[in-house]
């Protein structure tokens, strides 16, 4: 009795001082952005996608394996609503069956989405629907900077309370507060956007007093930026460098992956489509209730595509098959390709296309267009509802605006600004290096190439030989018409241009922001329909159907000799 007393005695003086030492503890905060409907690793057309949210759930049950389900937090900062058939099928075609990504969320066990620009495109009817769908899952959808015009009260929620590796955790999720400058109205009609540099740190000093969080973490749906508050949809490096209280920043937008560090507070954005994730490991000791030394190691992780959740594959098999069937459907058919890569050397049957849909649909004097797929490609013979998405990715409208002949004209200016430079070995304006938006290897253009706007149904020449400003010569409408600066014309652009996307009618035709409504006469169906109706109309399209000099007019860079050398070489190295 003596002895076993002795030793009990021992034990409980042994647990009493183990209690007050710290005990090791990890979290692994894995994040996703700008997912943009690459879900699953087969396409709709029953072809394999490189990446996908199958490899991201892959990586996340590996880490859940290998920590516990309680020790990983998932978030995705936003953009996931558009850009791929299936994301379109849920948005505008089936609307009675629960919508896919919700769905999917669940299944892969997101504990925080946030709101993107993107979806926000999409319009009240669908964001409104998934904000809804995911709410009923337990799962919150965030922008803690989108307000109701009415009363200025927040539209979506600014946070949530998460306990993660016995954590509590904050995190707080925001848009980008450019969407005026992108959108049509109607798409977020009643809605404000707040500036993140003017909101984020007063929400979450406003989270950490009401909450008293461990832990606080911020999700942008925002590009990295240069950190110099120079650029609107491009605040993180900004947020990073001035937020006080917050230990991780999530940023995305720009599909530019990136780590960052300033203080205590670590920075990540995974890039896009799902090639790679974001992940925050934190060591931290706990002792008692309190935790104490914690370390944050940030990266971004490569996904391997061959690593992927085969069951959520099958999961989800009957809403693959559903639309497949829809986009197998044709619509008519091409006698040549469409190569959207040429349009960056001038006029080709890519560029010329959506040149002559816009005016024929429209009635404009005038077409702007940029070639919207980096190095998409049709190919000939039948064309599907799926190859719509490939020749025109977004969901733009239509828009036909009033522009005077100068304003045109320094509209194009600016253009080919962003896509060419004089004095220079390269005529286009490109630099080495890997381009993590459109997966070019080695070289890249500086510029966004959705932004290199051609005119459809004017006569000019580009000189790459003439200073910025002084590049563009006008010669005719393309009807014939003498074209003049003091003219008034009629413009056809996307609804993402006239609304002053781009900065190509604020910085190149100089018109007020303000102004820019008022200047809008006509607005038509989204562009990738009035494609659709045109290929239906017509049946079969020919390089010559689409390329009449009397509708389309004509454009070239001069001297010619010279420009195509250079083009040559340039090429080469893009592609």
């Amino acid at each position: 009795m003596r002895t076993k007393g002795y030793l009990l005695t021992a034990a409980l003086l042994l647990a009493a001082a183990v209690s007050g030492f710290a005990r090791k503890e990890t979290l692994h905060i894995v994040s996703t952005g700008d997912v943009h409907g690459c879900y699953f690793d087969v396409s709709s057309d029953g072809g394999q996608r490189k990446h996908s949210l199958m490899s991201v759930k892959y990586y996340v049950d590996s880490l859940r394996a290998e920590v516990g389900k309680d020790n990983v937090l998932l978030i995705d900062a936003g953009d996931i609503l558009q850009g791929d058939n299936i994301a379109y099928y849920y948005n505008f075609v089936d609307t009675v069956t629960p919508h896919i990504y919700p769905r999917v969320a669940k299944y892969m066990g997101y504990d925080v989405v946030t709101l993107g620009n993107h979806d926000i495109e999409t319009g009240h009817p669908v964001y409104d629907r998934v904000a809804a769908q995911l709410a009923g899952f337990g799962i919150p959808l965030l922008s803690g900077n989108v307000l109701n015009a009415r009363d200025s009260s927040l539209y979506f929620p600014a946070y949530t309370v998460v306990r993660k590796a016995g954590i509590k955790i904050a995190v707080l999720g925001f848009n980008n507060p450019n969407i005026s400058a992108w959108l049509p109205q109607h798409l977020w009609d009643g809605l404000l956007f707040e500036n993140l540099l003017d909101c984020v740190q007063k929400r979450v000093d406003e989270v950490i007093a009401a909450e008293r969080p461990q832990m606080v973490v911020v999700a942008v749906h925002s590009g990295s930026g240069t950190g110099d508050g120079s650029v609107l949809e491009n605040q993180a490096l900004d947020l990073l460098y001035s937020l006080h209280g917050v230990d991780v920043l999530i940023g995305a937008h720009d599909h530019r992956p990136l780590v960052a560090r300033k203080g205590e507070t670590v920075y990540v954005n995974s890039g896009a489509r799902a090639s790679a994730v974001g992940h925050v490991e934190v060591s931290m000791e706990r002792k008692s209730k309190s935790f104490i030394g914690m370390e944050f190691r940030p990266e971004v992780a490569l996904l391997d595509k061959n690593r992927v959740d085969k069951d959520m594959r099958c999961r989800f098999a009957s809403d693959i098959d559903a639309v497949s069937r829809y986009t197998a459907r044709p619509v008519g058919s091409l006698k040549m390709p469409l190569l959207s890569r040429e349009s960056f050397r001038g006029m080709c049957d890519y560029i010329n296309f959506l040149h002559y849909v816009q005016i024929e649909s429209s009635g404009a004097d005038i077409s702007f267009a940029a070639p919207l797929s980096f190095n998409g490609t049709i190919p000939e013979g039948t064309v599907r509802v799926r190859d719509l998405f490939s020749i025109y990715p977004y969901e733009n409208q239509l828009y036909v605006m009033s522009m005077t002949g100068s304003e045109i004209l320094s509209y194009l200016e600016y253009s080919y600004s962003q896509w060419i430079e004089t004095e220079s070995e390269h005529l286009l304006r490109i630099r080495p290096g890997r381009d993590e938006r459109t997966g070019s290897d080695s070289w890249s253009f500086v510029g966004r190439t959705y932004n290199f706007d051609s005119a459809g149904g004017l006569n000019y020449t580009v000189d790459i030989n003439a200073p910025e400003g002084q590049r563009i010569r006008i010669e005719s409408l393309a009807d014939g018409r003498t074209f003049s600066e003091h003219e008034t014309y009629t413009v056809a652009m996307t609804s993402y241009r006239a609304s002053g996307g781009g900065d190509l009618l604020l910085k190149g035709a100089l018109i007020p922001d303000e102004e820019l409504d008022t200047r809008v006469i006509g607005q038509l169906p989204e562009i990738r329909e009035l494609i659709r109706q045109f290929f239906e109309k017509r049946g079969v399209i020919d390089s010559h159907d689409i390329s009449d000099p009397s509708i389309i007019g004509g454009w070239r860079f001069v001297p010619e000799d010279k420009a195509s050398g250079m083009l040559d070489a340039d090429m080469k190295l893009i592609f």
